[in-house]
């Protein structure tokens, strides 16, 4: 029965068009195609990157940090409080006026104490400066030397000039040795990032990030079962062609170097608008979507690739909103200086002073317009 359902999954005609087949990716007279049993290599090179990353980070991300001045704030770490903890934990991190007054009044605490109590102790669960940093130059370190590798794969193809030739000949296009592993290593690379993602630092757009990774993943492997290896290499040239300048900015803005961020951000963001909202979807995915209907009648793996390269496309003008909004801030009159828009920023000591203002103001008033005073902080209550 296994045996039937993987006949039926395999079949010729849902990954090929008709009159092609698995049968043309044989080898045969020193033509060498790609196998599934290929991409057994991608685990021990994902276990690699694991590995290297440790080592790079310790000897070489975190002596950079000191050298450009990265460095960690002293956190007030909150006080133990079993009440406030279990709240924490298992209701809320952030919560509602109500609950803050109902744990002030359990606690003994005022609900300013409560208030900062929470603020102290979603600090203590951020990440620090230095880690995201580290995180950044490791990443930054990848995508620059894939982006000149696969240059160095893709300058003499004719494809990369011609996009309707990745089509050329299809799917009998043999495998050469830099696509090999150029494609072994972009796979274990991003496998990495799925393995990591746990202990990485978490961002606003966290599950975008996962459905990225998935996408990419199934589009790599995809894309070398079937041998569309031409449009492959042309879609991760295009990722790394910006992926390289956010995170070096990212490493400027936690090293404080204002303008340096910004000349980086400003390039990035000019480089990921043209690569991902113009030569992806107006060069690759034209050539992926409607050139092949010129050559051949629709089948499901032509479907089931072009809905892959939908759904980053989607990420893409996802990320692009957010990287406009980015932007808008640093223009005249705005702040100096990029923020990421998907960080969890640190809650400061002079934001809760603030808080803490104008949550008296209110209580102030609330009580007032009620025509009570207030006895103790144990009980004050805000509109």
């Amino acid at each position: 029965m296994l045996s039937r359902l993987g006949e039926m999954i395999w079949a010729d005609w849902l990954w090929f068009p008709e009159g092609h087949g698995w049968a043309d990716l044989t080898d045969g007279d020193g033509v060498v195609f790609p196998k599934p049993k290929d991409l057994w290599a991608t685990v021990p090179i994902a276990l690699c990157f694991l590995v290297i990353r440790q080592i790079f980070e310790r000897t070489v991300a975190t002596p950079l940090a000191a050298l450009l001045g990265v460095s960690d704030k002293q956190r007030v770490r909150a006080s133990p409080n079993p009440v406030l903890e279990a709240h924490f934990r298992s209701t809320s991190k952030h919560p509602t006026q109500s609950s803050i007054e109902g744990l002030s009044k359990q606690t003994g605490c005022s609900v300013r104490q409560v208030q900062r109590w929470f603020r102290r102790r979603r600090n203590q669960d951020r990440p620090s400066k230095v880690k995201k940093f580290r995180e950044a130059s490791w990443r930054f370190t990848f995508y620059l030397l894939a982006f000149f590798a696969g240059l160095a794969v893709l300058i003499d193809k004719p494809w990369l000039y011609d996009m309707t030739l990745m089509w050329e000949n299809f799917p009998k296009m043999p495998l050469l040795p830099s696509q090999y592993w150029y494609y072994m290593i972009e796979l274990g690379f991003y496998l990495s990032l799925l393995v990591s993602v746990a202990s990485d630092v978490k961002r606003k757009d966290f599950k975008e990030q996962i459905i990225h990774h998935f996408a990419t993943i199934f589009l790599i492997t995809f894309s070398w079962l079937v041998n569309y290896i031409r449009g492959g290499t042309l879609i991760m040239v295009v990722h790394d062609a910006a992926d390289y300048l956010m995170e070096s900015a990212k490493m400027f803005n936690y090293a404080g170097w204002r303008k340096t961020c910004n000349f980086f951000f400003t390039m990035f963001a000019a480089v990921f608008i043209f690569t991902r909202l113009v030569i992806l979807p107006f060069w690759i995915i034209h050539t992926t979507c409607v050139y092949p209907l010129t050559l051949y009648r629709p089948f499901f793996g032509y479907f089931f690739f072009n809905g892959l390269m939908f759904t980053l496309q989607i990420l893409h003008v996802f990320w692009a909103a957010l990287i406009v909004r980015m932007v808008i801030k640093f223009l005249p009159g705005k702040q100096d200086i990029v923020e990421d828009e998907r960080s969890d920023k640190e809650e400061t000591e002079s934001e809760e002073e603030g808080e803490d203002c104008e949550l008296r103001a209110k209580s102030k008033n609330g009580h007032m317009q009620n025509g009570h005073t207030p006895h103790n902080n144990n009980h004050q209550k805000a509109d």
